[in-house]
């Protein structure tokens, strides 16, 4: 999963860095909250991890302006010292999803970090499919057919449709995109690649109004894939 933390402390920020790439997340780390807010409101993140006390912003101002602005919803975990009742309902009404106390403890910290990222999926694991009808996923032989006929599809292309029906209603950047499926990461981003192969998804599996799906690029963003209101006969 990717995942943004906010977190001033730069010990803090490196136990729980090494912690959630231990268990196989990207992390991507901010010091402060408009550093934090400037990048999470114009790219994608399956998972916030926020800090209360952060420099030059209140960390449940920062929240609320993520709930305020978000192009799709991104759980958030709230972590903190603070630990008063008032503080656990001011988080929760501002929009965080759990809320944790510090010091943390790894077992607890990692398995509340997954249980949100699955909530916030509706359930769907990273084992399981989604609802991608009339599309049919065969993930063991890595095919996918529409209306009993098989499309041709690359492997890369084929891990591109599952992530984008996985994501389905939400806008995905493209370097969400391109660490997902490519691996690539920071210097080795390169945009075009994701455009191309979007291009050629979107025409490979004849995503429109026709089979229920509609593939959007969002500007400056990334793109949304969604269902339409309904399938054609």
């Amino acid at each position: 999963m990717r995942i943004a933390l906010l977190e001033d402390d730069a010990d803090q920020a490196a136990v729980v860095s090494a912690w959630l790439q231990s268990a196989g997340h990207t992390i991507k780390h901010f010091s402060s909250g408009r550093s934090f807010l400037r990048d999470v409101l114009r790219d994608s993140y399956d998972l916030l991890v926020m800090d209360w006390v952060v420099p030059d912003m209140d960390g449940v101002e920062v929240m609320r302006r993520v709930r305020q602005s978000s192009r799709n919803y991104t759980p958030v975990l709230f972590v903190t010292a603070r630990d008063q009742e008032d503080d656990v309902v001011k988080a929760l009404g501002a929009g965080a999803d759990d809320y944790m106390e510090k010091p943390l403890r790894q077992r607890e910290f990692l398995a509340r970090v997954n249980a949100l990222v699955r909530r916030s999926a509706a359930g769907v694991g990273s084992d399981d499919l989604p609802d991608s009808s009339p599309y049919e996923i065969k993930t063991q032989q890595k095919r996918l057919v529409l209306r009993g006929e098989e499309i041709d599809l690359t492997h890369r292309e084929f891990d591109l449709a599952i992530f984008m029906f996985r994501n389905a209603g939400r806008v995905v950047s493209r370097s969400h995109i391109l660490e997902s499926i490519w691996g690539m990461h920071g210097a080795d981003l390169n945009t075009r690649t994701v455009d191309t192969h979007i291009s050629r998804l979107r025409k490979k599996l004849k995503i429109g109004p026709a089979n229920g799906w509609q593939l959007s690029a969002i500007y400056q963003h990334g793109y949304r894939l969604e269902r339409t209101d309904t399938i054609e006969a």
